[in-house]
């Protein structure tokens, strides 16, 4: 065999292996999810000869266990699936397994096919843009209709102000106005993070989120813990500190409170369990314009060989045609805004006009604080809610522990 020869057997290999992707993703508790991304893989890979995308999927605690490990080690994915924000995807991130995509954002001219709300994501971090939307979430409040009608409440609220007074009219009426799962952290912090928003205002709540405001000393904060004193006392049907999520919905659907804070998926799983006419939704009236929520962004990694393989793959997903195909499959509403979306039941309808209607997010305080950050910010919270911590000392335990951190 001559020399040429052999060159080429070693090379092709090589070759064959430039052309590899890997994917580390969610096993996602929907089948639909698992197959419609497999799908787009073997689409891609059908329109990219050459090119193999292989997909390794996980659990939600081992997957984030693997990205602590690749972000330590010489070896890792191409692209990986995580949530956005400083708290659980700015973990992988500030451990510099992120490669930050500007270029690629600008080649493609991905501005022009995302949702701004769920492009809004990837400009948080400092040192360029980071990851591309693979779902994003809205959270509002839902509304038992009839519990509304019964309390005298005839339309939707403007403003905070507003809200609270149709609280006092339900609890007026013997109606808790709104259902919690106090078991799970995060449940109850949705109602301190939209709070926050109202009361802080936008410059105020971002500098408390991004920590270069003090807890301790912004009266907003005070102001906020206090509101969350009052909602916990009067407005939350109770008790609620004793049971989780599944069960706070199980007593909405049952009409034993009249609101619920909780995302877009929620439609599908009050068709389920009883007629979706009975029910209406609206942003939190925070008065900032913002929408609350979060998003899930695929990551290209700074171990991979392959970044624009990556990238091209990453095009190719948010692509209108592909988002199209597999509308409904991750989510109820797609983070393409090309979209076309038909025979919409009203809720959904609603949904899509809300994310239309806003290109700014504030997002959930899991993701916003950094992971040590969160886990204070849910015992302050808790102990608040429980009746263990007086609400004008919950911003100073809060700014304590931040303050500490090393």
């Amino acid at each position: 065999m001559s020399a040429a020869a052999c060159s080429m057997l070693l090379l092709a290999p090589t070759l064959a292996q430039a052309q590899d992707i890997t994917l580390w993703t969610l096993n996602f508790s929907s089948q639909a999810s698992n197959d419609a991304m497999q799908k787009i893989a073997t689409d891609f890979e059908a329109a990219n000869p050459g090119v193999h995308v292989e997909i390794v999927t996980r659990g939600v605690d081992d997957h984030k266990t693997a990205l602590r490990v690749a972000a330590g080690s010489d070896k890792g994915p191409d692209i990986y699936f995580s949530w956005a924000g400083l708290g659980l995807g700015g973990e992988y991130i500030k451990a510099g397994l992120s490669l930050p995509l500007d270029k690629y954002y600008a080649q493609y001219k991905w501005d022009d096919e995302l949702v701004p709300a769920a492009a809004s994501f990837s400009k948080i971090y400092e040192g360029g843009r980071q990851g591309v939307p693979f779902t994003f979430k809205g959270e509002a409040l839902y509304y038992n209709k009839g519990l509304f009608e019964k309390a005298g409440i005839t339309g939707e609220p403007a403003n905070y102000d507003e809200l609270v007074a149709d609280a006092e009219k339900l609890k007026a009426a013997g109606i808790p106005a709104i259902t919690f799962g106090g078991t799970v952290n995060w449940h109850v912090m949705r109602l301190m993070d939209v709070i926050l928003e109202a009361k802080c205002g936008i410059e105020k709540h971002d500098a408390l989120m991004n920590m270069t405001a003090s807890w301790a000393t912004e009266p907003c904060a005070a102001a906020s813990f206090a509101e969350l004193d009052k909602w916990s006392k009067n407005y939350i049907l109770s008790p609620f500190m004793g049971i989780d999520n599944a069960q706070s919905f199980n007593l909405f659907t049952a009409g034993r409170a009249a609101m619920m804070l909780e995302g877009d998926w929620l439609v599908q799983q009050l068709s389920e369990a009883g007629n979706l006419d009975d029910h209406g939704v609206f942003p939190f009236p925070t008065g900032t314009k913002r929408l609350y929520g979060f998003a899930e962004y695929n990551y290209v990694s700074t171990k991979s060989q392959n970044p624009d393989i990556a990238a091209k793959f990453l095009d190719y997903f948010i692509s209108t045609p592909v988002q199209q195909a597999a509308l409904g499959s991750f989510s109820t509403t797609s983070i393409n805004k090309n979209v076309v979306y038909k025979d919409l039941r009203p809720l959904d309808q609603k949904w899509v006009d809300i994310f239309n209607q806003h290109d700014q997010v504030f997002m959930n305080g899991d993701q916003a604080f950094p992971l040590d950050v969160t886990t204070e910010y849910f015992r302050v919270i808790n102990e608040v809610a429980s009746g263990n911590m007086a609400p004008a000392d919950a911003g100073a335990a809060l700014q304590t522990f931040i303050g500490n951190r090393s």
